[in-house]
């Protein structure tokens, strides 16, 4: 079963967002700063996750795929059901 790319995506988006925020805050930079660089980090975040989670997709369907045809030659083989 494939996972779902936008809520993985998001929730990862989600917490580098405050993480980055938190981090900034302990380093003192300003609000603006902080919420800038956190932004931009959650962007980046979202991108990488969605990358991930369908690169993950492609190779379990691909294996599901693979092992659908091998039990299919596999009943030809063997003579019918």
């Amino acid at each position: 079963m494939p996972l779902h790319v936008r809520s993985i995506a998001v929730s990862v988006a989600v917490i580098f967002f405050f993480g980055l925020s938190l981090i900034g805050w302990i380093g003192g930079l300003s609000p603006f700063t902080c919420c800038k660089r956190s932004l931009v980090g959650a962007v980046v975040a979202y991108m990488a996750a969605a990358f991930a989670v369908k690169a993950v997709n492609a190779i379990v369907i691909n294996a599901m795929i693979k092992r659908q045809i091998s039990k299919q030659k596999e009943q030809i083989s063997d003579g019918g059901d």
